[in-house]
This record gives structure tokens, C-alpha cells and sequence, in this order.
């Protein structure tokens, strides 16, 4: 997929599904913002660059941590994700958003202190390319800091819902993990050597495991799963019925008992968190 067709795929296709479970999505992911600001170290008056902001929680959220002197500009290839962004945050101080291609966006005179990006940076189709250009957008020795789904088997988000929908549904046709996708980041080796041919220093890479936390209970959550994911489609390849959607929702919720806590729902996953630097600085 080409960054045209992710352009396109986040504007038409995931971007009004991202917005319809926007609310569900950023309680499910809250511990990967956390754990991504913790170890951004934004600092007061900082300038911020979100990579792939979507619909702006994590932009919002970088912006509290800079006070009333930083700001933050999140970046989207999705002009549906921005809309939305645009029209809900408003009013948020010291905020704003840019419609671009990492990629290839031309940062202008515009300098930041600081990227960070929440599962943004996995959809180019040139890695090196992409953050070359960003490391343009940063002041000499700005720090990047990004979270990537790690190892494809430690993230039962994803492998759980497509083996029940393949047991229930059939196998829609498989895709390549190395794409531009959710998993193209998952070997930390691979991404460090990337990050190293876009000229940057210091770099980091630590597998971390968290839980993701959806809210509600086992039907709650399958129905999100229904929704978004490996399950939705499934269900979309091979445009099923109401008796068979009910199946598969049936199935996922039983899948889900071993993630009941009394906390609620916790899906263990392993996530790859980055940092580097640009070149120069201190």
C-alpha cells in the first residue's frame, strides 16, 4: 500500500471507524500513551511534533506537559481523523494540526523540540525516507520518541480475534507482516538500522509489556473486536450475515475469559518503544 492508498485508506476507510470508537480506542491504549510521554521527557516550553496524531489525544495530551509557554502540531495523512481533531479540540490551548505526509511533508521553517508519535509511524512506505524528513523538522539533538506493536505472537489483540474468526468465519487472504502495517515495525534490530540511515543518534529501543485495557465486559469488548481489527475484516472479506456475526461475537467473548480481571478486561501486549536524537545539540 502506497502512502496515496493510506491517504485514502485512513480518510475513507479507518479514519470514521477510528472516530466512532475513538472514546473505547484511547481508554483501550491509555497505558501505551502513558508509558510513551513518560519516557518523551517533554519538558516546559517545549515544541512538539505528533507523527500520525489521528484524532489528537495524544497531541492534547503532549501539550498539558509543556505548559502554557510549548505547544503542540500534530501531523495526519487523514483529513477525516484531522476534521474531527479540528472540530473537538477546538478550543485546547496551544494546539494545532497539519494535514501531510511525514514522509514528505515540507516542515518549512518550522522547528520542534520534540516528536512523538502512539502507533503513527508504521505505514510508511519508506522508513528511512520518512524519518530523514522528519529529523528536517526537529531543532539539532531534538528527542524522537515513538511506540510500535511489538512481536506479532505477543499480542494476542491481534492473533486472539483472527484465530476465532477463522474458526467461525473462514481466512480472509493474508497479508504481509513486513507492509506498511501495524506489525512492520516489530523487529527493534530492523527499525534501529532504519533510524540509524536516517542520520539520527542515540538510539534506543526497549520491548515493553503492557496491558491494554478496554472498557466494559467480554461482550463489551467483543463487539469492539467486531468492530476494528483482524475479526472486523474478517467479517467485511466475507460480508456475512447477522447469525454468523452473532457467532463470531459469541466466541470472541468466550476467548476474552482469560483476560477477565477484577479490574476488568486486560489484554496483555508487547510494545516497542524508540528514542533517538537528531544530529547536533548538546
Amino acid at each position: 500500500m502506497t502512502n496515496t492508498d493510506q491517504q485514502e485508506f485512513w480518510t475513507e476507510e479507518a479514519g470514521p471507524t477510528w472516530i466512532a470508537q475513538m472514546q473505547t480506542m484511547d481508554r483501550t491504549l491509555a497505558p501505551v500513551l502513558d508509558r510513551l510521554l513518560a519516557d518523551a521527557e517533554l519538558r516546559d516550553g517545549d515544541s512538539v511534533l505528533d507523527v500520525g496524531c489521528g484524532a489528537g489525544t495524544s497531541t492534547v495530551a503532549a501539550a498539558r506537559l509543556t505548559g502554557p509557554q510549548g505547544r503542540a502540531c500534530g501531523l495526519d495523512i487523514s483529513r477525516s481523523l484531522l476534521d474531527h481533531a479540528r472540530a473537538a479540540l477546538a478550543d485546547a490551548p496551544n494546539v494545532s494540526f497539519v494535514l501531510g505526509d511525514a514522509q514528505t511533508h515540507d516542515f518549512g521553517q518550522d522547528r520542534f523540540d520534540a516528536m512523538i508519535s502512539r502507533f503513527g509511524v508504521m505505514f510508511f512506505s519508506d522508513t528511512v525516507a520518512a524519518f530523514s524528513n522528519i529529523a528536517r523538522g526537529l531543532r539539532p539533538g531534538a528527542r524522537l520518541t515513538f511506540a510500535t506493536w511489538g512481536e506479532i505472537s505477543e499480542n494476542p489483540y491481534f492473533t486472539m480475534p483472527a484465530r476465532v474468526a477463522k474458526s467461525i468465519i473462514g481466512a480472509p487472504p493474508k497479508t504481509d507482516p513486513d507492509a506498511p502495517g501495524p506489525f512492520a515495525m516489530r523487529d527493534t534490530r530492523k527499525v534501529v538500522g532504519q533510524l540509524g540511515a536516517a542520520g539520527l543518534r542515540d538510539i534506543t529501543a526497549s520491548e515493553v509489556a503492557l496491558p491494554l485495557t478496554p472498557p466494559g465486559d467480554a461482550q463489551t469488548v467483543a463487539d469492539l473486536l467486531c468492530q476494528i481489527g483482524p475479526a472486523h475484516r474478517t467479517l467485511t472479506h466475507f460480508d456475512v450475515g447477522q447469525e454468523d456475526r452473532q457467532r463470531l461475537r459469541a466466541a470472541l467473548a468466550d476467548a476474552l475469559a482469560p483476560y477477565e480481571t477484577p479490574q476488568g478486561i486486560r489484554i496483555p501486549a508487547l510494545i516497542n518503544i524508540f528514542t533517538a536524537r537528531t544530529a547536533g545539540g548538546a
